[in-house]
């Protein structure tokens, strides 16, 4: 699926919390891990060029040490696409420490100038479940709302899940104002047809383990609770949707899913 895992960091610990996720899903793919450490002031290489050389011995990982022309996502995305098949794993934010911003700028802008799914952390969050593995991943959870728009992530996710050997859990989520789509009575009977015959779908069309549940409430509320009940798991979803998961990534619910659930999101911009 993947053949190598490009590991983005800046030099600061909180991006170096990404590095068990990213380390985990190259061992299971067979995939080359790399560490990429961008700099735009060239008096800055040599540091960076010693740390991640430091970092990737003791991950067994490929060090790269790159100085942009002051554009750190344009470098970033450049890099990624001169090797095909290759996943960024990212942090939200790293330097600027507590920001609030569910992804940061440099990791937004990776996000929005491809279409190539990439893995985002958000580091210093709360603490994942107790028992959990960051090296292995055991569940991806996909939320759907019945449109095209989060359904397009349905082969992605698939694909990961089924490479890592991991069930596929398909998720909706039922708030007492809204429906998954315009075209689908309210009530659980349809919403439970319809999030079961998308996991039907996904299995017999990748054959891919898969799972379903109906959530009820706030998908910023539902979505996390039941994140954080999954074995060492992975949110997947676009950055945007309809329904209720229409807010963008960088809005409420996937927000509280990294904050409050800890697990990291596979996610594109469609």
């Amino acid at each position: 699926m993947f053949k190598r895992i490009l590991a983005t960091l800046d030099g600061s610990p909180l991006s170096e919390q990404v590095l068990p996720y990213a380390s985990g899903i190259a061992r299971k793919l067979g995939a080359d891990l790399s560490l990429l450490r961008v700099v735009v002031d060239p008096a800055d290489q040599e540091g960076a060029r010693e740390y991640v050389e430091t970092l990737a011995a003791r991950v067994n990982a490929h060090p790269m040490c790159i100085v942009a022309d002051g554009d750190i996502a344009a470098a970033i995305r450049a890099e990624t696409d001169r090797v095909p098949d290759t996943l960024i794993a990212i942090c939200s934010h790293g330097r600027s420490g507590a920001a609030e911003a569910i992804l940061g700028s440099v990791a937004l802008r990776v996000l929005r100038t491809g279409n190539s799914p990439m893995l985002v952390y958000r580091p210093g969050s709360k603490a994942p479940a107790a028992g959990v593995d960051a090296s292995k991943i055991e569940t991806i959870v996909l939320p759907l709302d019945g449109g095209a728009t989060s359904e397009s992530m349905m082969p992605h996710a698939a694909g990961l899940a089924l490479a890592l050997g991991a069930q596929l859990m398909v998720v909706s989520v039922v708030e007492s104002s809204r429906r998954v789509h315009s075209s689908i009575p309210a009530g659980d009977v349809m919403e439970s047809s319809y999030v079961h015959g998308r996991a039907q779908d996904l299995t017999e069309r990748y054959g891919v383990r898969t799972g379903w549940e109906v959530l009820h409430g706030d998908p910023k509320e539902a979505i996390p609770a039941f994140v954080r009940m999954q074995p060492n798991a992975v949110l997947a979803m676009t950055t945007q949707g309809r329904g209720a998961i229409e807010t963008v990534l960088v809005g409420s619910v996937t927000a509280a899913c990294l904050r409050e659930s800890g697990v990291p999101v596979f996610t594109r911009h469609p």
